[in-house]
């Protein structure tokens, strides 16, 4: 589904990813770790089509995303509606008057029928719990609320790829249950998870792979989750726990 190769991303001068070679496979539920600043969330920038590789590639489905491929309107609306992203900071993703009309947003944007926007509003509505919220403007809310509000705007398109940074962040630990307990469903339902992460204890069970990110912007291990998280020495040698 996602092939990264031979990927390097610099911001001007300062390099941010270096010779990244990925294969995520459909279906996959995967853990990005590393250490502040060794590039986890331009990592899943570049997988959202919002910066592109300074050198080689990336493939999503058998099509390069490129600068110019995404200027192609109806390419773009396709790839950001197979690819869902999760901001670790909601405030930064919603902007609509109400909680409803936030849902609704994406659908609308891409011409679903409004009946189907009206359906897919009330599942998500009844998916993350927050039904008794449809006519609350989302500043409103608190913390919490307002995660399960972006996670509901991005799952109202239906995405093959759920994208997360850091999505546990200030939340209570009932939240954090809550949205451990909805990812496992979502991949359960064939859904491929994504998800940058230090808070390996509330995300226990979720992830079968693994991607670990160094200081110096390069990825020194893919492979199996439990085999990396249960590796004290590893962690500690990276910077990791």
């Amino acid at each position: 589904m996602i092939e990264i190769s031979n990927l390097t991303f610099s911001y001007k001068n300062r390099i941010a990813l270096k010779d990244i070679n990925i294969r995520i496979e459909k279906g996959d539920s995967v853990a990005i770790i590393g250490p502040n600043g060794s590039g986890k969330s331009t990592f899943l920038k570049l997988l959202n089509g919002l910066v592109f590789p300074s050198v080689g590639s990336y493939v999503f489905e058998g099509s390069e995303i490129s600068e110019k491929a995404m200027r192609n309107n109806k390419f773009a609306k396709l790839f950001h509606k197979k690819l869902g992203f999760v901001f670790q900071n909601s405030d930064a993703q919603l902007f609509c008057s109400t909680v409803y009309d936030e849902i609704a947003f994406g659908p609308r944007q891409m011409g679903i029928d409004e009946k189907e926007v009206q359906v897919r509003v009330r599942d998500c509505l009844n998916m993350l719990h927050i039904g008794d919220l449809s006519d609350i403007a989302p500043y409103n809310l608190s913390g919490g609320e307002k995660k399960r509000v972006a996670i509901a705007s991005v799952l109202s398109l239906n995405p093959d790829v759920l994208i997360l940074d850091e999505p546990t962040n200030s939340l209570d630990p009932k939240t954090k249950s809550f949205l451990r307990d909805l990812l496992i469903k979502l991949n359960s339902y064939g859904k491929t998870i994504i998800c940058a992460t230090h808070d390996f204890e509330y995300l226990e069970g979720v992830f079968n792979k693994i991607i670990v990110f160094s200081d110096e912007h390069c990825i020194v291990k893919h492979c199996d989750y439990n085999q990396v998280i249960k590796d004290e020495q590893f962690l500690r040698l990276h910077n990791i726990k």
